[in-house]
């Protein structure tokens, strides 16, 4: 009979693993960094200088001087700086391009980029006698309006300008030049990186590529994405890298699109067709994008870490043979993770496919065996195994809607969130739900269905056929993620086959249960292991995933799924156990305490303390719009303050400290105007639906928008083309909206076919660096008859990211208002709308 404290303990196993992850994840730095440390230092210990001096000029918006001269200049001194001591043995080019170019993407949406004179500094190391392929290296130097922008991306810069000083003095020649790239607009949505790809006389000798990025702030760098299909590109890092993290879930779940992001990595893989590496810091993503992006909260080890395995790779990748024929090793993908930050595993794909297979095909010929008794045990096998089966989904899908009911009702009473500064919060409340309804769900089986206590046997073997199920049909749909279902069936079948004992209460003993607890404790770790990355990179975002996303359902979602995979191999010992009434109990009591603490609010959402802010993000725009009619004159116009809360709570928390920002203020969506009337940067309309416009002073910026159309010319292909020129500041944003019966059938933007976003509206991204020209551009319609309100209604905004026109006194007032555990952002913009 086995102990109650090991029932508990059994039990209660995926609510301990889940509450365990941070000092498993602790636990992991600790084992990967100490080796290392005395020797990163010596060999990066200007990495913080560099760090500290590109920060120092503040935020670096595209266009601002900070970014387009201070920052740069800084550069080219370091640069000049490394070349005086570099060895004889290499040569150091440098280039400064300022290019304009357009494209489109459908990231968002869908929308269209136009950028004019943007800086890209470019930097080549080579033989003394050259080199004709190279591997590409590339950082970004600009930051996002009012943020130091430390982690996003000045340490990636400050760890390349330290490897190219390293290997620069190495006496050791490369076989193949490497390329490092500055680039200045990689936050104006992957500008300057496309910019260098597809207009760089140098580009075209780029055989592969590292990216340095960051969706949090410090920490290690993850791998999270490869290729495309370029197994050797993994194989290079597993070689080279010395602190390794990599996983192909993170690559196959940020390439889902679940993740609101993207990087320079697609630019590269689809407008250079080049293969490469996606690494990014991933820790502490709540000051991601904020003021408290700072140098101080870099830890050194993790700049000593990241230049460490970057240095490491690209010595691999100049020195390497196939990278100059890095295409012809273009076979498949590949399946990669590491195992607990010490080593990398990596196989093809199609090696992991048969893999899969033959764990399928043993799993077969185990519960075959059992199918091939005498008829009638046979037969009671087959029903005893059909009842569970169909009872395991049974539970599954009763927890989750029990789960998701819950998280529903915090949603709607306005208490969603709560757990973002109090990680076990989540785990208190939707952890113990799930795991108490799967408890009660097969206690009440036992007690009145089954007549037999003796089924820890049948509920192992459901387990097992659950996720060989799951195993084949991802393998089917081409994941190469299945490695986990793999890990997850092979493992638990293994324990069994070499324990030779059922799951009989009479046989269950203590020293049983603990063999087949030290079976499963590889697979049960890893698990934690990855549960926790996706956690780290998934909950800070919650915070900024827009309105309309409820981040209770989400997360329940999440957890309830963690449970019930960490709980399935060890729900089969409630059918050993005499009770379950203290542990039902238990979780219970738990369960009710959080959700009555929740609902009371005690657990804030957000936090303001210093070593560990948590903060609200609002975005404020001080805009003056104007509507025109289609003769030129002026419908309306209105000026407020524009005010958008990244979270799902809206403005519910600021309220009470800023009593006129409420419902009472939402806006109303102009039917007839593009994006509804208002001046969105990017096209996230669709993830913001709820914002709030407090009337304010009309402001005049001193660099306001010149908009105006030079021709209008009737084509022989029976449509009209439109000419127009625009002027005005760094960003610029163009809506179009054709009228009823009108199409846009071509523009000089793009590639020439015009990119609707969602919505059907168009709409174009801008952005120049100094000195650029007046934008021209020229969009052509087609309509099916003449139309007395025109036929397309453009609008442009402008954003003053920087300078003496970024905050009106009113904004900078309203601003200062705000509670010290917000982040608000503000910038001062105009709207314009015609019609033509």
């Amino acid at each position: 009979m086995l102990d109650m404290a090991v029932l508990w303990l059994l039990a209660l196993a995926p609510i301990s693993a889940l509450l365990l992850l941070p000092m498993l994840a602790k636990l992991k730095l600790a084992w990967v960094w100490l080796p290392r440390s005395a020797l990163l230092i010596f060999q990066f210990i200007f990495c913080r200088e560099y760090l500290e001096n590109i920060t120092a000029v503040g935020p670096r918006t595209v266009g601002s001087p900070e970014n387009e001269i201070l920052t740069v200049n800084y550069l080219l001194k370091q640069i000049k700086a490394i070349e005086i001591e570099s060895s004889d043995a290499h040569k150091i080019s440098v280039d400064i391009q300022r290019p304009t170019g357009s494209f489109s993407i459908d990231f968002l949406g869908g929308f269209t980029s136009y950028y004019a004179n943007i800086t890209n500094v470019v930097v080549k190391l080579e033989p003394r006698s050259g080199a004709k392929h190279a591997v590409l290296s590339n950082c970004h130097f600009d930051s996002v309006p009012n943020t130091p922008g430390a982690s996003d991306d000045a340490v990636s810069c400050s760890v390349m300008l330290e490897i190219l000083n390293t290997l620069s003095k190495s006496s050791d020649p490369l076989q193949h030049a490497v390329i490092f790239l500055f680039n200045g607009a990689e936050e104006n949505i992957l500008q300057a990186s496309h910019g260098f790809i597809t207009q760089h006389r140098w580009a075209k000798s780029i055989r592969a590529f590292i990216n340095l990025e960051a969706a949090g702030v410090g920490g290690k760098e993850l791998v999270f994405q490869t290729g495309p299909e370029n197994p050797w590109l993994v194989q290079a890092y597993v070689f080279a890298a010395k602190h390794p993290f990599a996983s192909v879930v993170a690559q196959e779940v940020f390439q889902s699109g679940i993740i609101p992001a993207d990087t320079d990595f697609r630019i590269y893989r689809d407008f250079g067709n080049i293969p490469g590496i996606d690494l990014a810091f991933i820790e502490n993503g709540y000051i991601y994008h904020t003021k408290y992006d700072t140098p101080d909260r870099i830890l050194t080890d993790s700049i000593q870490r990241a230049g460490d395995n970057i240095l490491g790779m690209l010595k691999y990748l100049a020195t390497s043979d196939k990278l100059a024929k890095s295409f012809d090793y273009r076979h498949g993908n590949v399946v990669f993770f590491d195992v607990f930050g010490l080593f990398v595993l990596a196989y093809p794909a199609r090696v992991g496919t048969i893999m899969n297979y033959i764990i399928t095909a043993v799993t077969v010929l185990y519960l075959g065996k059992k199918i091939l008794q005498p008829r009638n045990r046979a037969i009671n096998y087959m029903k005893e195994l059909s009842v569970a089966f169909g009872f395991t989904l049974l539970s599954w899908f009763s927890t989750f809607v029990t789960v998701l009911i819950v998280a529903v009702f915090i949603s709607l009473i306005g208490r969603s969130l709560s757990w973002y500064n109090h990680f076990y919060v989540s785990i208190f409340l939707y952890g113990t739900a799930a795991a108490a309804k799967l408890i009660l769900a097969h206690t009440l089986a036992k007690k009145f269905y089954y007549k037999v206590s003796y089924l820890g046997e049948i509920f192992f073997d459901v387990s097992l056929l659950v996720w060989s199920i799951a195993l084949v049909l991802i393998t089917q749909l081409g994941l190469c993620s299945a490695f986990v279902c793999a890990m997850w069936v092979a493992f638990p079948l293994l324990t069994k086959l070499l324990i030779y004992r059922e799951f009989k209460q009479k046989g269950a003993t203590i020293r049983f249960v603990m063999i087949y607890m030290l079976g499963m404790f590889i697979p049960y770790l890893y698990i934690m292991y990855l549960t926790w990355t996706i956690f780290e990179m998934f909950i800070p975002i919650m915070g900024r995933s827009g309105t309309e996303i409820p981040p209770d359902v989400v997360l329940a979602a999440f957890i309830l799924s963690s449970t019930v995979i960490l709980s399935s191999y060890f729900l089969n010992f409630i059918y050993l156990a005499k009770s379950t009434k203290k542990t039902l109990i238990t979780l219970t009591t738990v369960f009710g305490v959080t959700l009555i603490l929740v609902c009371s609010g005690v657990f804030f959402p957000y936090s303001s303390d210093s070593a560990n802010p948590k903060p609200k993000r609002v975005f404020l725009q001080h805009v003056s719009r104007r509507f025109y009619g289609l003769n030129g004159n002026l419908v309306k116009s209105d000026s407020g303050i524009w005010i958008n809360g990244l979270d799902y709570a809206g403005i519910s928390h600021i309220t009470p400290h800023i009593p006129e920002l409420n419902d009472t203020i939402r806006t109303n969506c102009e039917d007839k105007a593009p994006l509804c009337g208002f001046p969105w940067i990017l096209p996230v309309h669709f993830l913001l639906r709820k914002n709030w416009y407090l009337p304010a002073a009309e402001i005049s910026p001193t660099n306001p928008v010149h908009f105006k159309l030079l021709a209008k010319e009737q084509m022989p292909w029976d449509s009209m083309k439109l000419t127009f020129e625009v002027s005005g500041p760094s960003h610029m944003s163009l809506y179009i909206r054709p009228h009823e019966r009108s199409t846009l059938s071509s523009w000089s933007l793009g590639d020439g076919t015009p990119v609707a976003s969602i919505g059907g509206d168009y709409f174009v991204f801008y952005a120049h660096g100094l000195q650029a020209v007046a934008w021209r551009f020229w969009i052509e319609l087609k309509a099916a008859e003449k139309h007395s309100d025109g036929m397309v209604s453009l609008a442009i905004a402008a954003h003053y990211f920087f300078g003496e026109d970024q905050k009106s006194p009113q904004l900078y007032a309203l601003m200062e208002r705000f509670p010290n555990w917000t982040f608000p952002s503000g910038w001062v913009c105009t709207y314009d709308l015609f019609v033509f």
